[in-house]
């Protein structure tokens, strides 16, 4: 916009419109990166309890106490009323911050996707076999499902790697 009189030179008020609005923009997207963050952190404490869960309960249905299964039915509520709703929170506040940010072309981003992707699925195997368990109590964890607690302090810790370095 172009003050009358003003030759080309732009309006005053036009800058601190402009100004205003990408500090609003700066704002918002500190606010998105603050709540995906926590809830990025709310959905790998959930699957660091599951993981532990798993270890503790890795036993024979005969063997498993009380104690146990009242454990398995915690978390198995647990994961359905906190970790997962976080987890998707946390897709969906991560890919307003690719818009906000406009990090669309990044290649950090595509390996951070890579292995968000990972935890995702890996989160999945954690909850159907916490499921499944309520039902054939002898299951046996698949070898992933055993290591899921280190392979999940393996992806947070590369992401965040990605994400504070920008290697490329």
């Amino acid at each position: 916009m172009l003050c009358a009189g003003s030759g080309a030179s732009p309006c005053p008020t036009s800058l601190a419109a402009l100004h205003k609005r990408k500090g609003t923009n700066r704002m918002m997207y500190s606010w998105i990166k603050a709540f995906h963050i926590a809830s990025v952190m709310t959905w790998i404490g959930g699957m660091l309890i599951m993981a532990l869960a798993l270890k503790i309960t890795q036993r024979s249905a005969l063997d498993r106490s009380l104690g146990e299964v009242r454990l398995l039915r915690a978390i198995r509520q647990w994961d359905q009323r906190v970790t997962s709703p976080a987890m998707g929170l946390a897709w969906i506040l991560g890919v307003a911050l690719v818009y906000f940010g406009q990090w669309h072309a990044a290649g950090w981003l595509v390996v951070k996707l890579v292995i968000v992707l990972m935890l995702s699925a890996l989160h999945g195997m954690q909850s159907g076999y916490v499921r499944r368990l309520a039902d054939t109590p002898d299951l046996e964890a698949s070898a992933l499902l055993k290591h899921s607690g280190s392979l999940t302090i393996i992806g947070v810790a590369a992401i965040a790697c990605m994400v504070v370095l920008k290697p490329f």
